[in-house]
């Protein structure tokens, strides 16, 4: 076939607006096509323009066009946008909402009757597979477990597979065992089977049986879309994969865009392998790097490009094209109040400057961080809008546990505790314990949502005279009323993954500390490479005003534990606790004599692994070897028989101190570093057997 073309007056007029990489991925009308598009680049303008010139240049039919996204909004955006552009005929759709449409016009063909109703939600018939199981599970808990047979379904994952597989891909729910979880997982599809209904992942495993089982559905399918586009394509899935090949047949007339910068959902299985291995799959394919950002200032591009540098993402080095503006903020916090309040104070200054609330958004990384934001914006009558989620006094876990604080005034109930006793023993009620689950999921969320309540009721009580439960409930009835004014226009409050695809005048990026950002539960080196990800995410959102912030304590007066997260070591200014020598900034860890020089060779020490150890890593192991081995035997009896990881117990520094110092009573024991009042009382009697040889340890 000739792919000359002739190029009509209008056709070329299309090319004119582009810069030269976007009009190379115009031109390359034909064969498989891979676009790595940066942050702000233009992809959508790229994309749109080569439909619509292949389109007006004749080698498109507008109708055997399937442009693919991720999402119901940029689908519009892009068919308005080819509207504009004078091909209206284009069909632009999500996976989900083209393998539907497709499912319901063969079913009748093929199988007869009416497809499967499609159901709204999971919940109900996961609700209902719990009970088959006789299993007692909350909502936040049925929420996790849909999002697992989610994951499972789109990674192709089958019931009687996933007892296996969930280990294998790290995969958990907080409280259930992989055995339950498969169990319930079977029964929730004999359930929507008994009811005649399927769910959105039945929609592309069904789409793609039809294809594959019947050529006849496979022939009219190809017949009627020759040439396909796929956005985002990072973020594709396993099951979406193979729906895409089944709907190509064969052919490679394909167009993919995506930026493996920007892979943050590999959680709900995205496979960003599908974009950066392209090339594999299609050797001769054409590529194209969109490297001109036309959203952000240098400044803030200068912080992208170095959170990604020296990094294996596959990601593009961003190129600015805005004029110059104010250099990033970056701002250490002695508190989460402190921060918040820093926060609002600048939200004013840019206020005054002549920014736009509904241009300015504080992100962070979990729901539950937003309360302390949305007091601060509140205290200085500046309107907010939580996006994706519920304000804090809004969510049903909030709602609950003041409801129940409330029961417990009403009802009497002796005080014969203090307030905070009081506070922790109703939440406690609720499923609250002081370790977090370990797994992701709406289980996290809801911790963290009560955590920020005890935080709440702690720090009432160090700055009131008299707290009472009486008083805490009044203030937090106060910040709720506050915080429930309606806003026509206000300062966006999200989390990164909700931010993805937004951009504003003015971004916040907040809490961004160790165990923050990345998250406790990123145990993983890729699991920390997606949470660096995430935040390239909320930099690339900012297009004149970047301000990072992190605090060393959760409360006022607390003790500055916390670390500036790992991701900005080469990006941000020297801070004062980087100046504060580790041994004289923790008063507790110089009364615990948490050390700053090797004991055995006098050398500073580098890391906090080696000030808590108390010597470095190129000196010989000053403590008995075996006693440590045995310690650590003992630990994981403990921790087994207590069902908490290990490090609950005592950390390995810890086990080091002991092995080596020996202490022979419980006095000495406080001595040592990790050992307080409370673990003394519990662990004491063990820890003095094992270390006098009295205790029985199965080597």
């Amino acid at each position: 076939m000739n792919h000359s073309v002739t190029l009509p007056g209008s056709a070329d007029r299309l090319l004119e607006a582009l810069d030269p990489e976007q009009r190379a991925v115009a031109e390359a009308l034909r064969g498989p096509v891979r676009v790595l598009a940066g942050a702000g680049t233009g992809k959508t303008r790229a994309i749109t323009h080569r439909i619509a010139y292949g389109v007006a240049t004749g080698v498109y039919n507008p109708a055997e066009v399937l442009a693919v996204t991720f999402t119901a909004r940029a689908a519009g955006e892009m068919r308005n946008r080819l509207r504009t552009l004078g091909a209206p005929g284009v069909q632009a759709r999500t996976f989900h909402a083209a393998a539907l449409r497709q499912l319901r016009y063969f079913w009748p063909k093929v199988y007869g009757g009416e497809p499967p109703e499609l159901t709204a939600s999971k919940i109900p018939i996961v609700a209902g597979a719990a009970r088959r199981n006789r299993l007692d599970v909350d909502q936040a808990r049925l929420r996790d477990l849909a999002s697992e047979i989610e994951w499972s379904k789109v990674t192709n994952v089958r019931p009687d597979d996933y007892e296996r597989l969930a280990p294998v891909h790290g995969r958990e729910v907080n409280g259930l065992d992989p055995s339950t979880v498969a169990h319930v997982f079977s029964t929730y599809e004999e359930l929507k089977r008994e009811q005649g209904r399927m769910d959105m992942e039945d929609v592309l495993l069904i789409g793609a049986a039809l294809l594959s089982e019947d050529d006849r559905v496979a022939a009219q399918v190809r017949k009627q879309y020759r040439w396909f586009v796929v956005d985002e394509f990072q973020d594709v899935s396993p099951i979406q994969s193979t729906l895409l090949d089944l709907w190509l047949g064969g052919r490679d007339e394909i167009c993919v865009v995506g930026d493996p910068a920007q892979t943050i959902y590999s959680f709900a299985g995205a496979k960003a392998s599908y974009l950066t291995g392209f090339r594999t799959k299609y050797p001769e394919a054409t590529n194209v790097e969109l490297v001109r950002n036309y959203r952000s200032t240098p400044q803030v591009i200068l912080a992208a490009n170095g959170l990604l540098a020296g990094t294996a993402t596959g990601a593009v080095q961003l190129r600015a094209q805005s004029p110059a503006g104010e250099e990033v903020r970056w701002h250490e916090a002695t508190d989460e109040v402190a921060e918040a309040d820093a926060v609002a104070a600048r939200v004013a200054e840019l206020v005054k400057a002549g920014v736009p609330l509904r241009e300015m958004a504080v992100l962070f990384r979990i729901n539950a961080q937003s309360e302390t934001f949305e007091e601060a914006l509140t205290a200085r009558s500046i309107p907010y809008v939580v996006r994706g989620a519920a304000r804090f006094f809004e969510r049903p876990e909030v709602r609950q546990a003041l409801a129940l604080l409330r029961a417990s005034l009403r009802a009497g109930e002796a005080a014969s505790d203090g307030m905070l006793e009081q506070v922790r023993g109703v939440l406690a009620g609720m499923g609250w314990s002081t370790e977090a689950p370990t797994a992701r999921g709406q289980a996290r969320d809801r911790w963290e949502s009560l955590m920020a309540l005890v935080s709440q009721a702690e720090e009432y009580a160090t700055t009131e005279l008299a707290p009472s439960l009486e008083g805490l409930v009044s203030e937090l009835d106060r910040r709720a009323a506050e915080q429930h004014a309606p806003v026509a226009e206000g300062v966006t409050l999200a989390t990164l993954h909700t931010a993805k695809g937004l951009e504003w005048d003015a971004v916040f990026l907040v809490g961004v500390q160790e165990g923050s950002m990345p998250i406790t539960y990123a145990d993983t080196p890729a699991a920390v490479e997606e949470e660096r990800r995430l935040l390239y995410v909320g930099i690339t959102r900012a297009r004149a005003h970047l301000m990072i912030s992190w605090s060393l304590a959760r409360n006022p007066g607390g003790q500055a534990r916390r670390k500036p997260s790992r991701f900005l070591a080469s990006l941000r200014p020297e801070s004062v606790t980087d100046r504060t020598p580790a041994a004289t900034r923790d008063p507790k860890a110089r009364r615990r004599g948490k050390a700053s020089t090797c004991k055995l060779c006098q050398r500073p020490l580098a890391t906090s692994k080696e000030r808590n150890r108390g010597f470095c890593a190129d000196c010989p192991i000053p403590y008995d070897e075996e006693l440590f081995e045995s310690l650590k035997v003992w630990r994981r009896e403990r921790a087994d028989a207590e069902s908490v990881p290990a490090f609950v117990v005592f950390s390995d520094a810890t086990l080091e101190a002991l092995a080596e110092v020996q202490p022979a009573d419980r006095k000495a024991l406080l001595r040592i570093n990790g050992i307080g009042a409370a673990k003394l009382e519990k662990y004491a009697d063990d820890v003095l057997a094992v270390l006098g040889g009295r205790y029985s340890v199965d080597k």
